[in-house]
């Protein structure tokens, strides 16, 4: 019977797992740690834990609000398409946009990335996409875990997951209970799918024989692939203007569920709301999605945002006021919709007019 023999001084690497690989990434993601410093936390790596100070931070009697999110199948798209520099963005934009509908604002995130061979150099363009992500959001890069572990991952495949801590003021803390009938729907556009919907994108794209090299078919000035992989807009410092100013009763991050599952998860029970797909464009990428899949109307507008990514609920005598602060902090709004009563039983969300405005 023979037998393997392994260098002793070598054989977690000839089992797989190159530590020298991993320093050598945890010295290059350094500085980009540091660019995220923030008031309350020096972002530093290299510890067991990271500590904050919320009073440095300005918080006299802070909630804390903890989030986790993945990038899903989209990451399916970067490794094919070969590019891994902004799937970092949508790891952080995932979480801290969930915080933000709480009326928290993002103070520090950690990532998780897995793989079966680490690779410096796309480790390198993920952690970057990271940093840039917690620049948006205002957050600290404290930490992470980096995972090499052959024999769960075939060649070239990772996975990430962020974790995200914020605060909010006990008084400030967003729920939705204070949603009324006759509040105003503020929609702020996205930037495409964002990061849900991926397992279909990939089937739609698969059935157009399409490569992610090629052209993409509504921008052809890019390909396909890193049309599809834009990154997912971070709402945070924006919205947060809005709700410090006291115009906003609740916000919805629109992800998986598209805008008929999300808005009814910070609406009181009997109210429900009332849409018209005329109020905003619907971008060019759901147009072609829509078309190559035979999908109906309805149908996306439960699985993607549709061309919005977060929803404000607004008291309809503040609803420019709101308008004007968000535009003012650079997003695209639009009034989209009302909050009215809903029977029990009955439709949470009406969409109008989507066939008339959706045609392809």
């Amino acid at each position: 019977m023979s037998t393997q023999s392994y260098n002793t001084s070598d054989a977690y690497k000839q089992a797989g797992v190159d530590i020298d690989a991993g320093n050598a990434l945890v010295e290059a993601i350094k500085p980009l740690a540091r660019s995220t410093a923030r008031t309350g936390s020096d972002a530093g790596l290299g510890g067991f834990g990271a500590l904050f100070d919320l009073r440095a931070a300005g918080y006299q009697d802070p909630l804390l609000v903890a989030t986790t999110d993945g990038v899903g199948t989209k990451l399916k798209v970067a490794i094919l398409a070969n590019k891994h520099d902004t799937v970092g963005i949508d790891l952080v934009a995932m979480c801290v946009n969930d915080l933000v509908v709480q009326g928290a604002e993002p103070l520090l995130f950690l990532d998780y990335y897995a793989t079966g061979k680490l690779d410096v150099a796309a480790g390198r363009d993920i952690v970057a996409g990271i940093a840039e992500g917690c620049r948006q959001a205002g957050c600290a890069l404290v930490g992470g875990e980096t995972a090499e572990m052959p024999g769960m991952y075939a060649e070239g495949d990772y996975d990430l997951a962020g974790f995200s801590v914020g605060a909010v003021e006990r008084q400030n803390a967003l729920t939705g209970s204070a949603v009324q009938a006759g509040d105003v729907l503020i929609g702020m556009a996205s930037t495409g799918v964002h990061s849900n919907g991926y397992s279909l994108v990939r089937k739609l794209v698969e059935k157009s024989g399409l490569g992610y090299d090629a052209p993409c078919p509504w921008d052809a000035g890019q390909t396909l692939g890193a049309a599809l992989l834009t990154p997912t807009r971070i709402y945070v410092k924006s919205a947060l203007a809005a709700v410090r100013a006291g115009t906003v009763r609740a916000l919805a991050h629109i992800t998986g569920g598209g805008l008929i599952e999300n808005i009814p998860r910070v609406l009181p029970d009997g109210l429900g709301v009332t849409m018209d797909a005329s109020a905003w464009p619907l971008p060019p990428v759901f147009s072609w999605l829509m078309k190559t899949g035979g999908l109906s109307p309805l149908e996306m507008a439960r699985t993607f945002n549709v061309g919005l990514g977060m929803i404000a609920v607004v008291p309809a005598d503040r609803a420019e006021e709101a308008k004007a602060i968000l535009a003012g902090a650079g997003e695209k709004v639009f009034t989209v919709g009302t909050v009215q009563p809903v029977q029990e039983g009955g439709a949470r969300v009406t969409v109008n007019g989507m066939d008339a405005a959706w045609t392809v």
